[in-house]
């Protein structure tokens, strides 16, 4: 169990003003949204060990949304429990402002846009980092969403598009002053992808600069590491993602350390199995039989850190239906039970 104390900051609620709702969030974790993997089901399993986060549907395109496609993951909000934000992406001021006038009547918590993406194909049409280079159309895209709703309108970003470009001061600047009401600063350019480190540091440097709360990100994988980030950075809460897959227990792990608790182990592999294997009948069930293909990634993820683990994810990545694929989870499950 770990039992380092957190700052004091971070015992009280943080409260977003929003433009005439305000918002106030007990758990300083954030759940990021991750493109194919944070759909309803993973949300519920994270949900289950972190009650107050605040979780988001993965990132919606809102041109398609426009257009009709997409809507699903915006519909579905008003059947979960729980902060549930929306993160959007484009580049057209117009699409952005009624995908989020639409997210909020759907209950979306906040609003959320992303200048992070570095995804070519979204940042080469100007949406995602893309935005990092038009500092202008970035403010002009926060000033109208901010305008259309009365949730509050945050940005999630990166230091810059590349080492040599990068003004991560300033662009924060830009958003804050655009109406952003709290910025999530992931530790890397633009460049840089997932590679090399977060450099915590710099987000430190870019909280000292803003009047609005920021909230780190990068290279948070565990208690410990969110209890240094916030160290370093002296920011307002964290925001994990990439951990998360296959360990969605993580951001209450987390929450607890950040809140004082004693912090939980992680789960043995029994219940890793079984999460798989309810993770799996989730998909099924809501999917069909296209179910068992995104279960794949996630079985992969979640079934890792125990004897056999390794021939386990070999043979479930070849089950060639889901009542086989659950056949071996039953049986690895009864191989590690105490």
């Amino acid at each position: 169990m770990i039992s380092t104390s957190p700052p004091s900051r971070l015992l009280t609620p943080l409260t977003l003003a929003g433009n005439g709702v305000a918002r106030r969030l007990r758990c300083r974790v954030l759940q990021s949204p991750l493109a194919g993997v944070s759909d309803r089901i993973f949300r519920g399993l994270v949900r289950r060990w972190a009650p107050d986060a605040l979780l988001f549907t993965e990132m919606v395109n809102a041109t398609s949304l426009e257009l009709g496609f997409g809507r699903g993951k915006v519909e579905e909000l008003g059947g979960e429990c729980g902060l549930i934000g929306v993160q959007l992406f484009d580049h057209r001021p117009a699409a952005m402002t009624e995908a989020a006038r639409r997210a909020e009547a759907e209950g979306a918590f906040l609003i959320d846009i992303n200048m992070g993406c570095p995804v070519r194909k979204i940042a080469r049409k100007g949406g995602g980092s893309g935005l990092l280079r038009d500092p202008e159309l970035a403010a002009r895209i926060v000033a109208a969403v901010a305008a259309a709703v009365q949730v509050p309108v945050t940005v999630k970003t990166r230091l810059g598009w590349c080492h040599d470009s990068a003004d991560a001061i300033g662009f924060a600047r830009t958003l804050q002053d655009a109406g952003a009401q709290l910025l999530t600063l992931h530790g890397r350019t633009r460049e840089q992808g997932f590679s090399g480190r977060a450099d915590w540091q710099a987000i430190g440097r870019v909280r000292q600069a803003l009047s609005i709360p920021v909230i780190a990100n990068g290279d948070i994988h565990t208690p410990e590491d969110a209890l240094q980030a916030l160290e370093v950075t002296g920011a307002e809460g964290v925001m994990v993602g990439r951990g998360t897959m296959g360990h969605p227990w993580l951001v209450g792990r987390i929450d607890a350390a950040l809140s004082g608790r004693p912090v939980p182990p992680e789960p043995p592999a029994a219940e890793r199995i079984a999460l798989a294997a309810e993770q799996l009948r989730a998909l099924v069930a809501a999917k069909g039989d296209h179910g068992l293909l995104i279960a794949r990634k996630h079985m992969g993820w979640t079934c890792q850190g125990f004897e056999g683990a390794a021939r386990l994810r070999h043979a479930l990545m070849r089950a060639p239906t889901p009542a086989e694929a659950l056949d071996l989870l039953q049986r690895a499950g009864e191989a590690v039970a105490p």
